[in-house]
């Protein structure tokens, strides 16, 4: 007899085959684990995206960006994580990943419920449910959910959380943070008034909450701007600027990188009609009327409904959830002078309008020796479709090449809307004025998603069948698989008897 066929060399060595096969096992899983855990295999790894719209990478834009990072970034999802967007979750997982291997600007995701984790959410000053909060330092940026995703017809069209997430972290990580003056000195509101008619603490608030500091700017004490001034803000004057106080703010404009909101309320003067004729911007003295019953709310606000597509002040109104409209209380029309602004080189767009029964009423007087009726001063927008519209807010760009350019070239940048109370503590909820109010500070300050990442199309599957095709799925459902199941039941049974 052979050692082979004795029986005991062969149990032994079945057990050490036995034994070599589970240390092989085990073994496997170690290595597998430990090089799943190294840093070195996360940065090196093989990964591949075989979805249509690479659903599940970060583009190589973005990635470029978080490699040159160098300040760590946290970022705070306030909902549970089960209960997430699961496409944010899974765009927050690329994030990280991405990012492992830069221990300077490392991103780190947290998921808090604001009303389970109350403490932590007090310490880090979050009280707003249901929003992505960026935190670098003393640096932080908020996006709601809406701003993730692009809206048409009240549906979510396009997910555009890379480009919206992406600008966000560099813009927090920036060691910087952009100033915005507000004007004072003529019965402006202010940033420092709780008052809810004329105050604007709220602005202050979300302002500084997406990475800005607030300061007050008194022209008629200094004549000189700072010079860290990204945007000035000029909200509802009250009494007429003079020849000396506009001076410093055309030459702000005229140097080439001045930005400059105005909020010109109807009823009083301005004193900017110079600087607005530089700039292709016509404000009418006049208050706009509207005879149309779905343009006005219960107390007589306008509303609303037309506004321009491509121009990024609007870009957020346009995608938000509801259906684009703004709610505006007593307003002036504001219109482009389209000769004066070519002249000069300039791009005015109208970035809103009323309807079409809307007229601009100016004081009743007598005209030419009649009678002036106010129902027929309606001055046409051309820009708009139809144009027998009258806009109520104007952007005004000057015009370059730059859009030829590999780099972005800085011009100046003037936006005037003809409501000055558009944006006090008792209208910034209202419906639409956050968004476009955001938008054109925002634009002024060059946050208006330069990005070129393209948002994600989402994609929607609908079976569509007949009457006949449903009825036929329906019974073979209810009988045609049961059927099958007993049939292959019946001839295992029958197998196993044979």
């Amino acid at each position: 007899m052979s050692v082979l066929e004795n029986f005991r060399v062969v149990r032994w060595l079945r057990t050490i085959n036995l034994l070599c096969q589970a240390v092989l096992f085990l073994t496997l899983f170690a290595g597998l684990n430990y090089l799943a855990d190294s840093g070195t295999w996360r940065e090196d790894a093989w990964r591949y995206d075989l979805t249509r719209y690479r659903r599940y990478s970060l583009s190589p834009e973005s990635v470029a960006y978080l490699r040159e990072l160098s300040r760590p970034v946290r970022i705070v999802v306030t909902r549970t994580e089960e209960a997430a967007d699961p496409n944010l979750r899974g765009l927050l997982r690329e994030y990280v990943y991405a990012t492992a291997g830069n221990p300077d600007g490392r991103i780190t995701v947290d998921y808090l419920d604001v009303d389970l984790n109350r403490r932590e959410t007090e310490q880090l000053n979050i009280d707003q449910a249901n929003s992505v909060v960026f935190l670098c330092g003393s640096n932080r940026a908020t996006l709601t959910m809406d701003e993730l995703y692009r809206y048409e017809n009240q549906e979510r069209h396009s997910f555009q959380g890379e480009q919206a997430i992406t600008a966000d972290i560099l813009n927090v990580a920036n060691a910087g943070r952009k100033k915005i003056y507000f004007l004072v000195g003529h019965g402006e509101l202010r940033p420092d008034d709780v008052d809810p008619v004329r105050g604007l603490s709220q602005v202050r608030q979300f302002l500084y909450q997406r990475n800005f500091d607030i300061e007050l700017l008194d022209l008629s004490v200094t004549r000189r701007l700072p010079a860290d001034a990204s945007v000035l803000i000029a909200a509802d004057p009250r009494t007429a600027y003079t020849a000396a106080e506009e001076e410093p703010l055309r030459r702000f404009l005229a140097a080439g990188d001045g930005r400059l909101i105005l909020l010109l309320g109807p009823g009083h003067r301005h004193g900017l009609d110079r600087l607005l004729r530089d700039w292709g911007v016509i404000a009418d003295d006049d208050l706009i009327r509207d005879s149309g019953p779905d343009n006005l709310t219960e107390d007589g606000d306008l509303i609303i409904s037309h506004f321009a597509p491509a121009h990024p002040v609007t870009q957020a109104l346009l995608h938000s959830s509801f259906k684009a409209r703004l709610r505006v209380g007593p307003s002036r029309s504001v219109r482009p002078d389209q000769s004066r602004a070519a002249g000069n080189g300039l791009d005015c767009v109208t970035l809103g309008a009323t309807s079409t029964t809307a007229w601009g009423e100016v004081n009743p007087a007598v005209r030419n020796g009649a009678i002036y009726d106010p129902r027929i001063d309606v001055r046409p927008l051309p820009s708009m479709d139809p144009p027998n519209r009258l806009g109520i807010g104007v952007a005004a760009e000057r015009a370059g090449a730059r859009d030829n350019l590999p780099f972005s070239v800085r011009s100046g940048r003037l936006v005037v809307f003809g409501t000055g109370d558009m944006v006090d503590n008792a209208r910034l909820g209202n419906e639409g004025v956050f968004d476009i109010f955001m938008g054109a500070v925002n634009w002024m300050a060059e946050r208006d998603a330069q990005l070129n990442i393209p948002p994600r199309p989402i994609e929607r599957f609908q079976l569509s069948l007949s009457p006949r095709e449903h009825d036929n799925l329906r019974y073979s459902l209810l009988f045609a698989l049961p059927a099958a199941a007993a049939l292959l039941g019946l001839l295992v049974y029958w197998t196993r008897r044979s």
